[in-house]
């Protein structure tokens, strides 16, 4: 889904306009649940909080195939690329 957010001159609100229609999906409707739920998305995304339903889901749709991660290798794997440890031990926040 891509929005963008534009002003428009001759009015003093935001305008929210579909750019690229997604090939083959009809667009979901922009409602209040749908931007809090993005919203939260985005906010668990930038503190480190990785989306396991969205990994699966992703996993279901472009690589069938392949068996995908269990919940705690997920974790486990998002942690070793965010703070790599040596020896396989956790490591400490670089912060």
């Amino acid at each position: 889904m891509s929005d963008a957010v534009s002003r428009p001159r001759q009015r003093s609100f935001f305008v929210i306009r579909r750019v690229v229609p997604m090939p083959g999906k009809t667009p979901e409707k922009l409602t209040l649940r749908l931007l809090m739920s993005r919203l939260a998305q985005s906010f668990r995304l930038m503190v480190g909080v990785q989306d396991y339903p969205t990994y699966l889901r992703h996993m279901n749709q472009q690589h069938p195939a392949t068996k995908p991660m269990t919940e705690k290798e997920f974790h486990r794997y998002c942690l070793e690329a965010r703070f790599p440890g040596k020896g396989g031990k956790l490591g400490k926040c670089p912060c």
